[in-house]
């Protein structure tokens, strides 16, 4: 306990810790909607797509500069979404197909570029590469701000179109007749998506950032069947792997923090794969053993039924 105490007051470590808490809370609502729409594997396409555009912008200005780098993911962020809509409606390839083509070719895009960078006159001072794991230990106090904000956005559009997202998760044929803007309201959610994947960018990177958004949320749908329960557990069960992955990483030397935050969220999983009260296996073990014995103790105290049945 002495130890997370020293942690705690540490300044560095409470603005990192309060940075991934953030990003786990709003990584964990808007994934609520990304799961729920069955479009799981987006986070995974929009973080390895964001790689290519961090090289980019780094081969045209040559500026570390964090926030040219979120700019630059986004914009490959929003890039690969209109890339994945276009195949999808301009052909008979399906999402998930789409989502394997442009995860492959913008990764493979980005690891080339990286490659490059890191063989000319300043790319080994660059730090493109811990874009790949993240690392949350370079965050500052601005761009903890920046998540900050981010984070109020995004929760703030998901509290504001709650209804509306809802409605197009689960029968979007429905909210078309109503006269919803569909396609827009669709298309508003991959953008909120893009914005969280280049958010964690720095913390958990690309290739553990799918897991960040889609874990809580697969883990709130085993505790309830309300929606709205749903996001608000997500968004918690995200800040709470945050705070114990960035806890986890602090309490010794050379321990990533983006791993352990996905570690910690896959052990919320797990807890409530077993212990969720309906849908966990303990539950669904003891519900029938709980039938069982209920079946056996009216054999016993109807015998007579038993043998006319086997007659």
């Amino acid at each position: 306990m002495l130890d997370f105490w020293k942690i705690f007051q540490d300044p560095n470590t409470q603005w990192i810790l309060m940075g991934c808490m953030l990003l786990g809370l709003s990584s964990g609502v808007i994934g609520s909607f990304a799961y729920l729409r069955k479009q799981s594997l987006m986070g995974d396409a929009l973080s390895h797509a964001a790689l290519p555009g961090v090289c980019i912008v780094f081969m045209l200005t040559g500026s570390k500069s964090v926030l040219l780098f979120l700019v630059g993911a986004a914009a490959a962020g929003l890039l690969a979404t209109f890339a994945i809509g276009f195949i999808t409606r301009q052909s008979r390839i399906k999402q998930d197909s789409a989502l394997a083509i442009i995860l492959t070719v913008f990764f493979g895009v980005g690891i080339v570029l990286l490659t490059q960078i890191q063989h000319s006159g300043s790319g080994n001072q660059s730090g493109l590469d811990k874009f790949l794991f993240g690392q949350a230990a370079s965050m500052i106090h601005s761009d903890v701000i920046t998540m900050a904000i981010i984070s109020i956005l995004l929760i703030g559009a998901c509290t504001l179109l709650f209804k509306e997202f809802k409605l197009i998760s689960f029968d979007p044929g429905f909210a078309r007749g109503l006269g919803f803007p569909v396609t827009v309201l669709e298309q508003f959610i991959m953008f909120l998506i893009v914005v969280a994947v280049v958010v964690g960018l720095q913390a958990v990177g690309v290739v553990l950032m799918a897991a960040l958004l889609i874990t809580p949320a697969v883990s709130a749908r085993y505790w309830t069947e309300k929606l709205n329960v749903m996001v608000v557990l997500s968004g918690i069960f995200g800040a709470l792997s945050g705070l114990i992955g960035t806890l986890i990483s602090a309490s010794g030397s050379n321990l990533p923090t983006g791993p352990f935050i996905v570690l910690s969220a896959t052990a919320i999983f797990a807890i409530s794969l077993l212990c969720a009260p309906r849908r966990g296996i303990l539950s669904k073990v003891f519900l029938r053993i709980s039938v069982r014995n209920n079946v056996r103790r009216e054999d016993t105290a109807f015998p007579s039924l038993q043998e006319g049945s086997n007659l």
